[in-house]
């Protein structure tokens, strides 16, 4: 994450200084800033695009800033025209903002009488039409982002950026953890912070590629405040002090959800 973290600020410090440098008399060359994210669910993908998007829309880069989060089903049509379509009216809704296309490897998906290919075909030539009217973001599993790539000889060379999201380590969903129940006002008692830590490192040892990072995490502290309200309505005492604990026996942990392959 650290990795990550230092790329992306390497990218708005790139943008910013060459701003700069434009502004009094330098060269400063032109940047294709689309991009491309690989890693598995829940390391925060969409979270990061969304602050890129922030971030370039501080220092002026485009020209709305706005934010389009999309998937296959926005830019495959049903019918042989309907996918071009779809895709150029998806494109210019986001003309001086971020398109977001998360699982993008899905449209290469589907073989040769599919509409994705039509769709990935399309994306090119409006990106080289809108080139610097807008910036990219395709996100998904490493693996299949690389044999996405590959799909149009012209893909991989728009997307110079390809930043990886790694899987959070224990330490690291523990933090998540605690930020997600602070938000919600709740806190933990000490035994519940062991049986968490200790569940957490079980579930990174012995997780699988599906394994979906904070999403798990955020699912485990919401069937945790489920538990945490039956225990609560069946006794007597209703304090806020009640109110906001989670014990340990709220954590319930299914030994089989994160053996996802």
């Amino acid at each position: 994450m650290e990795d990550l973290k230092r790329r992306v600020k390497e990218i708005y410090a790139q943008v910013l200084i060459a701003k700069k440098r434009e502004a009094e008399g330098l060269k400063a060359s032109a940047q294709v800033l689309h991009m491309v994210f690989k890693g598995n669910p829940g390391t925060g993908k969409t979270t990061v695009a969304r602050m890129v998007a922030a971030l370039f829309n501080e220092i002026d880069v485009l020209e709305k800033g706005h934010f389009i989060e999309a998937d296959r089903s926005d830019l495959v049509g049903e019918y042989i025209g309907h996918t071009a379509q779809k895709t150029k009216d998806l494109i210019h809704k986001a003309l001086g903002g971020v398109l977001f296309i998360d699982e993008a490897y899905s449209l290469a998906r589907g073989g040769e009488k599919d509409f994705g290919k039509e769709a990935i075909d399309t994306l090119v030539k409006c990106m080289e039409d809108h080139h610097d009217k807008l910036i990219i973001i395709l996100a998904g599993y490493p693996e299949e982002m690389e044999d996405f790539l590959t799909i149009n000889p012209g893909l991989a060379s728009r997307f110079p950026i390809q930043l990886p999201f790694e899987n959070y380590q224990p330490e690291e969903l523990a933090m998540i953890a605690s930020g997600m129940i602070k938000d919600r006002d709740y806190r933990m008692t000490r035994d519940a912070e062991r049986k968490l830590s200790q569940h957490l490192r079980l579930v990174c040892r012995e997780r699988k590629r599906n394994f979906s990072n904070a999403r798990y995490v955020r699912n485990m502290i919401e069937d945790a405040i489920r538990k945490q309200a039956w225990r609560v309505i069946n006794g007597t005492d209703y304090k806020k002090e009640t109110l906001m604990t989670l014990g340990a026996s709220d954590f319930c942990f299914d030994a089989s959800a994160h053996f996802i392959d």
